[in-house]
């Protein structure tokens, strides 16, 4: 890092700006329904007042700008409105527009005054006092909120000689970028609009796709050199990170600030260029939580991207996560994409599929917990003589988890976002919010606790049919008493085939409850006209769904949790990470693809010298072409987490991989810290 970049660093570690905030609680419903304000419109008020109360607070020499003073965002609702919404209506993730990815390079390129000429051709379109007229004037009303925001920081930089932000605004956002600092600023200012917006897990998209032109136009031009256009993405990089204490999520660092790079064209030509290894620098240079750094991969990824991403893999962030195309460009189009569309996947917050701005899927609608599936047809399985009977009452139930989650997901209301749509493809010109739909309108449905429930379909059928070691009856005493008492019984379970060793039998288990789940959603749609999509991530659901749940045929006490994602149950003792591999490439995963990635954790000594770094490259590169569809690795040290537990303030800025996410260890809930202290390392 130069000593610029350090400063800003520096700053951004003391955290002392977070003491810097109005905190208040202000209250705009009340005046909003007084005024009998659209649900549009009072969003768009929202968003002005709010940019009227923000302070500019700029670092002198700072050339991004736009950290967040104002804390609180207000609710649009009054309470006995919100308590009449709660009532009639299913909310999700509190009901705000999130978790999308926006069509960044169609605003960034024309400014907000050519957006601004568009709504207004378009209100043209429609009768004034209709519910499109008064979205395109809510649309209005945000872009001045913006220029409002831009003004303050324009003024600020100017007040503190910030030279070159204050040239940059002069331009950006209500003209187009003409250089890659502009577009920089610009996407800042965007990404910190949709915060300020009341928008969650607000993702960065293709990142490199949408700036490539700019940055390659600036050093072929000699307008820009390398290290400078580090120090900018590095800078871009931080200011990412000054508010990330403040989006809201499960827990600190969930905010769904995820980037990606790389990856196929339609012409089947694999692109993995400058910019993008300039990113892979930077954040491997910087080491902070965001942006979540993802790599679209395939079978003619150059061995240098595996090396290039294995190194920021060593350094502790959890991330690159990788996607391989040859997996899930195929994957969308079964699930009903165009194929133009699905060569342009991203991922949402944490590793969801999704278009930029077409999509308005909700990739994490809900979860199927699968040992409780399992566990439930134990329980019903009366009269039943053969696995393949047990088998078929097993997915008839997982049927049946899947049609509640159907059922109780209708009926859904989310807040309108005029801002949003603003960033969305076809919103204006047809007058319609975002919140009402895209293109895509597709759900998606975590799995958790994948491996625990093939691991125990493969006890049963080895300890009850094949070999007669009990029966349904014991079994059932048995998980009632938590293995107390049938202390034989848990140490059958736990010898039984395991999921992650490579062994058929546990394997075809893991098969069968993926296709059964991908076959069990696929017979629904949603009230939007999109379908169910089967996934094999957790989220946070590997605690949720676990910590209430009775004992399970595989062995697992009460409580216990499930793995993340992905991967072989806690606990259990695999044959190395090959074996891992095998297991988790068996099934189809184009059949369960809303994605959840396979899960590693590698001990951090593997990564000690540049042999460990080829050899784990080479293994991600195995895993691709064995058509895995998701990776993610992390490098820990159980020793240095157990520290951190007991001696937090020497381990301030340690980060960990949660579930599709990074966090600051100390900033999480004990249960997380736990479970990642929990999970395999894998030695080498």
């Amino acid at each position: 890092m130069t000593e610029r970049v350090i400063k800003i660093y520096d700053r951004l570690q003391a955290r002392d700006y977070r003491n810097e905030r109005d905190t208040t609680e202000y209250d705009v419903a009340t005046d909003f329904f007084r005024r009998g304000l659209s649900w549009s419109m009072r969003s768009a008020q929202r968003l002005k007042f709010l940019a009227e109360k923000e302070q500019a607070r700029l670092y002198k020499g700072d050339r991004i700008g736009f950290m967040r003073s104002v804390a609180n965002i207000p609710p649009l609702f009054t309470a006995e409105e919100q308590s009449e919404r709660q009532r009639d209506f299913y909310i999700f993730d509190s009901g705000v527009v999130g978790n999308i990815s926006s069509n960044y390079e169609h605003v960034i390129s024309c400014g907000l005054e050519h957006v601004r000429g568009e709504i207004v051709s378009s209100t043209c379109e429609f009768e004034e006092n209709t519910a499109e007229h008064d979205e395109l004037c809510a649309m209005l009303v945000c872009i001045e909120a913006v220029y409002t925001v831009a003004d303050k920081y324009k003024a600020k930089a100017e007040e503190l000689g910030c030279r070159e932000l204050a040239a940059a605004l002069k331009r950006v956002p209500r003209k187009g970028a003409k250089s890659y600092y502009e577009a920089l600023v610009f996407l800042r200012l965007i990404n910190f609009m949709l915060w300020l917006n009341g928008n969650k897990h607000n993702t960065l998209g293709r990142f490199d796709e949408y700036m490539r032109s700019l940055y390659e136009h600036d050093v072929k031009s000699g307008k820009l050199d390398r290290e400078t256009a580090k120090d900018l993405t590095e800078e871009f990089f931080i200011s990412l990170n000054f508010d990330a204490d403040m989006y809201p999520g499960i827990q600190q660092g969930d905010n769904g600030q995820s980037l990606m790079l790389g990856g196929l064209t339609p012409d089947g030509t694999y692109v993995f260029d400058d910019i993008c290894k300039l990113c892979l620098e930077a954040s491997l240079e910087l080491g902070l939580i965001d942006p979540k750094i993802n790599v679209r991969v395939c079978s003619k990824t150059p061995d240098e991207v595996y090396e290039l991403g294995t190194r920021l893999t060593k350094r502790g962030l959890g991330f690159p996560q990788y996607s391989n195309d040859d997996v899930v460009i195929p994957a969308l189009v079964k699930l009903g994409y165009d194929e133009r569309d699905a060569y342009d996947y991203t991922v949402a917050a944490c590793w969801e599929f999704i278009i930029p701005g077409k999509g308005m899927d909700i990739p994490n609608i809900d979860a199927v917990g699968f040992p409780a599936v399992v566990r439930d047809a134990i329980y019903r399985a009366d009269g039943i003589n053969t696995f393949d009977g047990f088998y078929d009452l097993t997915e008839r139930i997982l049927g049946e988890y899947v049609e509640k989650i159907v059922r109780e997901t209708r009926n859904i209301s989310i807040e309108p976002s005029p801002f949003q749509s603003i960033l969305m493809d076809g919103c204006i010109r047809s007058g319609r919010d975002i919140s009402l739909g895209g293109k895509y309108n597709n759900y998606g449905i975590h799995g958790a606790g994948l491996s625990n429930a093939a691991d125990a379909l493969a006890s049963i059928k080895k300890n009850v049919f094949d070999e007669g070691n009990f029966d349904f009856d014991t079994l059932k005493r048995a998980l009632d008493a938590d293995f107390v008492g049938f202390e034989r019984e848990r140490k059958l379970m736990l010898a039984a085939p395991k999921v992650g060793n490579n062994d058929e039998l546990a394997d075809d288990m893991l098969i069968k409850l993926m296709d059964g789940f991908s076959q069990a959603c696929a017979a629904h749609k949603n009230e939007r006209g999109g379908v169910f999509r089967a996934g094999t991530g957790t989220a946070m659901y590997y605690v949720w769904l676990s910590e209430t749940l009775g004992a399970t045929a595989d062995g697992r006490k009460k409580g216990e949790p499930f793995a993340a994602n992905y991967s072989p149950s806690l606990g259990i003792v695999t044959d190395g990470v090959l074996s891992v591999i095998n297991s988790f490439t068996k099934p189809d995963l184009t059949k369960c693809c809303n994605g959840g990635p396979l899960t590693l954790e590698f001990h951090d000594t593997v990564f000690r010298n540049d042999s460990g770094i080829k050899k784990v490259a080479a293994l991600v590169k195995t895993f691709i072409r064995m058509m895995g569809h998701q990776l993610q690795l992390n490098a820990v040290n159980r020793d240095a987490l157990l520290d951190a537990q007991i001696n937090p303030d020497a381990h301030k800025n340690m980060i960990v991989r949660v579930w599709g996410w990074s966090g600051y260890f100390n900033e999480l809930s004990t249960e997380y810290q736990n479970h990642v202290i929990k999970r395999l390392e894998y030695l080498g």
